[in-house]
């Protein structure tokens, strides 16, 4: 990464940028999606 030194390290963990934010939650609502339509399918599985 650029510019990383271990003062900004410590501040980006406890603030994140808008556009790094929205990208991390956009990938874990895809997870969770994935997660749960693989429930959805598990319970609903009949042999």
């Amino acid at each position: 990464m650029k510019g990383s030194t271990g003062a900004k390290d410590g501040n980006s963990k406890k603030r994140m940028s808008s556009r790094k934010l929205g990208k991390f939650l956009k990938e874990q609502r895809g997870r969770l999606y994935i997660v749960r339509r693989c429930v959805v399918m598990l319970l609903c599985w009949h042999d």
